[in-house]
């Protein structure tokens, strides 16, 4: 995956932010969008394209573009940022390969500790009950 041209591919665009806010929120646009066209990157290699368009195939319009907005800060610059790490994050999760969970067995001490405070917590709610006049 290549930062530098991810970055260079991205398409961002100032909005006006939606919610309360007066005068101020009429006139500035803080809010940014960010669109990526993840079929047509050059930055990233056809293993890596098909990993995002599988991992991704939700958050992905028809097109196949990807995307994202944050409105958090009422500066234009910190949403810029915001929504550019956040991208990075989503990318790297994405192509990232998930190790292969190998199945395991619980030890026998560890079944038999289990099994001991089952009797016990047991005969703890037995004895709960009303005690028997015979």
């Amino acid at each position: 995956m290549n930062k530098a041209g991810l970055l260079q591919e991205l398409n961002l665009k100032a909005v006006r932010s939606s919610g309360a806010g007066g005068q101020h929120v009429n006139k500035v646009s803080t809010k940014v969008e960010l669109a990526f066209d993840v079929a047509n990157s050059n930055a990233l290699s056809s293993i890596e394209k098909e990993r995002v368009l599988h991992k991704l195939a939700k958050r992905l319009t028809k097109d196949n573009i990807l995307m994202l907005q944050a409105d958090a800060t009422r500066s234009q610059f910190k949403n810029k940022e915001l929504v550019i790490k956040r991208f990075l994050e989503l990318l790297e999760n994405a192509i990232k390969i998930q190790k292969k969970r190998r199945k395991t067995k619980p030890s026998r001490s560890s079944v038999e500790k289990r099994l001991r405070k089952k009797k016990k917590d047991a005969l703890k709610k037995a004895n709960r009950g009303r005690p028997k006049l015979d």
